[in-house]
């Protein structure tokens, strides 16, 4: 992390004011300094809430999280080349430059500020006596929970390349070291378990407000579940598969429930709040035209109802940059307003990850049971029919994913990169790349003397 952060590192407390949905306290107080120098029950309670706004900043928005993602994953894309050509010119063609911080370099500035934001949590937390054990235990679990959460997204984004774990220093210090991709995976899975064990002992409510995208989930016996939930999807992406099926027994994964229960993001129009920025008819922001042609068909010949219930055909828009281009007339209607709220995880997504598990432990029998029932209550498909062979079943899983969790945090790309399908997923435009991972951002190889021998040089893709 580097010294850069110190006054981005309360952009979660800070960002507080106006928002409707999450009961919080003297927005004036606390600061950073006095978080870090003389905290009160007040103001770590404000800063814990905060921490969740911290969370979904950079999401929702045209150059964010899901649409620069989706891009990669070839799910959709902002052709809003007028604006700023690098959209395909650098998402879909390449090189990812270090130097655009809010292209191929981004999604590190805020996930780390949001981290350091957890870090003043858990320091301040110690040393507030109005705090009962239970309630400082409740504070503790959360704020690692959402610092693995953070952190995970910095190491699907860099990948190969690793990223800081370090956190816990003065950040106007030296920046922490860059971790290899297992270690942070290894701490990531640490903050986890250790966030569990807390709300284990955090008896049974929070002193902190999370918020309606938190509804259902928002005390520590039930947030317990969403962290556990968290810890299956980062067992999968380990191949620790054994795990992932332990942590799913405890989350909240549930055939029985409706498949959009999970925690959200939640977004507002108010002042000071944030607003979900690719809605419906968002500027230039697609969905990829290959969706419907190569979705599967229901008994009655339509596509698959996750198509069409989340894609219209509209007006067409093409983006181009230099010779390439990009045309598409399909529109997302996942987000109708721009305070619909963004899955962070929920039960459809569990209950592939047991698909997902048991076909990494050779059950393909039990998977293709999890496998049906999202083909049949999500996509309105028939049973899965085709072969059993493992591969050709990895091949029907990864296509359920990839509707399933259409436009929801990159899905594709991360699910194809995992198991070295990338190149399997339509290419649109004939120069075009695919980008296994991202660089560092130009600020934090500046502040380290050697450079790190990868992730501060452009990412040529292949």
């Amino acid at each position: 992390m580097t010294r850069s952060l110190r006054s981005a590192a309360v952009l979660g407390i800070l960002a507080l004011g106006g928002c409707d949905s999450l009961d919080v306290g003297d927005l004036n107080n606390p600061g950073l300094d006095e978080l870090e120098q003389s905290p009160s029950r007040v103001g770590v309670n404000t800063a814990a809430t905060g921490l969740l706004i911290g969370l979904r900043v950079g999401i929702a928005e045209p150059n964010g999280w899901i649409p620069l993602l989706a891009a990669l994953g070839r799910e959709g894309f902002n052709l809003n080349t007028t604006s700023d050509p690098r959209y395909i010119a650098e998402m879909f063609v390449g090189p990812l430059d270090p130097g655009s911080g809010a292209f191929g370099a981004n999604f590190w500035g805020a996930r780390y500020a949001n981290i350091r934001n957890t870090v003043v949590v858990l320091n301040a937390v110690e040393n507030v006596v109005e705090f009962t054990d239970e309630e400082k235990d409740g504070i503790r679990g959360f704020a690692k929970t959402i610092q693995a959460l953070e952190l995970l997204r910095v190491i699907v984004t860099r990948d190969d390349n690793g990223a800081v774990i370090d956190v816990d220093r003065p950040p106007t210090g030296e920046p922490g070291a860059i971790a290899t991709k297992a270690e942070v995976y290894a701490r990531i899975i640490a903050l986890l378990d250790e966030g569990n064990t807390h709300l284990q002992n955090a008896g049974g409510e929070f002193s902190f407000g999370l918020g309606l995208g938190f509804s259902g989930f928002d005390a520590p016996p039930t947030f317990a579940r969403v962290n556990r939930a968290l810890r299956a999807r980062v067992a999968v992406y380990r191949d620790d598969f054994a795990g992932a099926l332990t942590a799913l027994a405890q989350s909240f994964i549930d055939p029985g429930q409706p498949l959009s229960v999970g925690v959200y993001h939640g977004y507002g129009t108010g002042s000071g709040d944030l607003a979900n920025n690719i809605v419906q008819g968002a500027a230039q922001v697609r969905a990829n035209p290959d969706l419907l042609t190569a979705a599967q068909l229901r008994a009655n010949g339509q596509p698959d109802l996750r198509v069409t219930s989340k894609i219209v055909t509209g007006d067409p828009f093409t983006g181009i940059a230099g010779t390439a281009s990009i045309t598409s007339d399909k529109h997302f209607t996942i987000y109708p307003s721009n305070t619909s709220p963004v899955p962070i995880i929920r039960n459809e997504e569990l209950i592939l990850l047991r698909a997902e598990a048991n076909l990494g432990l050779g059950n393909v029998t039990q998977a293709l049971v999890d496998i049906n029932l999202i083909r049949t209550n999500a996509g309105g498909l028939p049973a899965y029919s085709g072969s059993t062979a493992p591969a050709a079943v990895l091949d029907e899983l990864l296509y359920n994913k990839r509707y399933s969790l259409l436009w929801e945090g990159g899905h594709s790309w991360i699910d194809y990169r995992h198991y070295g399908k990338l190149t399997s997923l339509p290419r649109m435009v004939s120069t075009g790349k695919f980008f296994t991972k991202m660089p560092f951002p130009t600020n934090e190889c500046l502040v380290r003397t050697p450079q790190p021998a990868t992730g501060c040089v452009p990412e040529n893709g292949i």
